[in-house]
């Protein structure tokens, strides 16, 4: 399953490659509001201001990327998506940009205050244990989270529905959970070879997509055959229309996809 997913994310990158690179394009412009007090010092001297413009750029970037999740669905059911389909999906994405907002702000409370308070406790043995609790927790919720952009799309609009599936799809696919936030870390990595353009942040989304889009099939699997073994599903035979529908490319269809 992870070998078809990756492949299957690459070609639908490939495929729709100038649309990615665009609506990266338009994510790092949006994060030139955090940078604005730094250019304009003389204008943004006060820490209050440079504040408020800093939280202002992560709710903007959460919302840009919340659209984003809900334009580029269509990618991972075979089909394609317009810029025309992402501004139209920022009407009914920002309430789960602002959920991610204020997640991100959290999480930065956590690591620059509340686990640091923890640590300079009179109790040494006692912070240590409530630092490790917390950040344990923490790093469940952060890797539960991943998929909160395309559950609202797929499965919930409904933002505490949402994050509860988010947690209930962490818990029952832990391993997948672990190996996708480890492979968008390195997909991270590897966009800066290419200015963050590709794969990027959207390239990422698009990932985490294709990711619970196949998990999902599981799921039907499992509700068609009630007495079967949740630990040995069958893959193989679940992605056989998935296979054929992607099929396979050489290096020439690639390049030269008007050749075949």
């Amino acid at each position: 399953m992870i070998g078809f997913l990756l492949r299957k994310t690459f070609y639908d990158l490939w495929d729709n490659l100038f649309k990615v690179v665009v609506l990266n394009l338009g994510f790092f412009a949006c994060t030139a509001i955090l940078f604005i007090p730094a250019f304009i010092p003389e204008v943004f001297g006060s820490d209050t201001l440079v504040t408020l413009f800093s939280v202002l750029g992560v709710f903007v970037c959460s919302i840009y990327l919340a659209a984003a999740s809900r334009a580029i669905k269509p990618v991972s059911d075979y089909g394609t998506f317009t810029f025309g389909d992402f501004f139209k999906a920022f009407k009914s994405a920002w309430p789960a940009g602002i959920v991610i907002g204020l997640s991100i702000l959290f999480l930065f409370l956590i690591i620059t205050i509340i686990i640091p308070f923890y640590f300079t406790m009179e109790n040494p043995i006692v912070g240590l244990a409530l630092s490790a609790v917390i950040f344990w927790v923490t790093l469940f919720a952060v890797i539960s989270f991943q998929f909160y952009f395309t559950v609202i799309v797929r499965l919930s609009p409904n933002l505490i529905k949402a994050i509860k599936k988010c947690f209930l799809i962490s818990l029952d696919n832990t391993g997948m959970s672990f190996f996708l936030i480890l492979n968008n870390i390195v997909a991270l990595a590897l966009s800066v070879f290419f200015a963050f353009m590709f794969p990027g942040p959207v390239g990422i989304l698009l990932y985490l997509d294709e990711a619970l889009r196949l998990r999902l099939l599981k799921y039907d699997w499992l509700e068609a055959n009630p007495d079967a073994d949740r630990k040995k599903i069958p893959w193989d035979a679940i992605l056989i229309d998935e296979r054929e529908r992607t099929g396979t490319r050489t290096l020439r269809n690639f390049i030269f996809p008007w050749k075949d």
